[in-house]
């Protein structure tokens, strides 16, 4: 097992477009394994893989014993509005208030390749809809308004020149 690095804001790496998952091996399993350790030591509940500069549609959750490796991820359903407070390991120290679907349905795969469809609800379905959106190139401050997302980029920007 390894601690994989976590890419922070800006990293151009976090905006890059993802591959689909097609190798369900011991590859995969070692860097789902190094996603683990790394978001349980992050004190994260969620982990893409491109913030740790792996361009793949794949991610690991964990809530409230609702634990989950996601890979090729589609949202099919969404349902409601709930607005509520999100951190993110690439924005250290950020939490902002974001609306999020109330209830999803998703597709995917595992780490095995097998298949799932899932509905998650409430803040389960704020994790799978966060964790998608960076296999998809979104980011939280993409969520925020104008205003907001000019102090988190300046915020950022101080943090890494320092």
């Amino acid at each position: 097992m390894a601690v994989l690095n976590v890419l922070e804001y800006p990293d151009p790496a976090l905006r890059e477009a993802t591959s689909e998952v097609s190798e369900f091996g011991d590859e995969l399993k070692k860097l789902v394994t190094d996603m683990w350790e790394t978001m349980y030591l992050s004190k994260g509940v969620g982990l893409a893989a491109p913030q740790v500069g792996r361009p793949l549609k794949l991610f690991v959750a964990d809530w409230e014993g609702n634990r989950r490796v996601v890979a090729n991820p589609r949202i099919i359903e969404a349902e409601g509005t709930e607005r509520g407070d999100e951190g993110c390991l690439s924005f250290p120290g950020v939490f902002e208030g974001v609306s999020r679907p109330a209830r999803i349905r998703i597709i995917y795969s595992d780490e095995n390749g097998e298949r799932h469809d899932e509905t998650a609800e409430g803040y389960l379905a704020r994790v799978f809809s966060h964790e998608t959106d960076h296999l998809n190139g979104k980011l939280l401050i993409d969520n925020l308004s104008a205003l907001k997302r000019a102090f988190i980029r300046k915020k950022m920007s101080k943090k890494s020149r320092s």
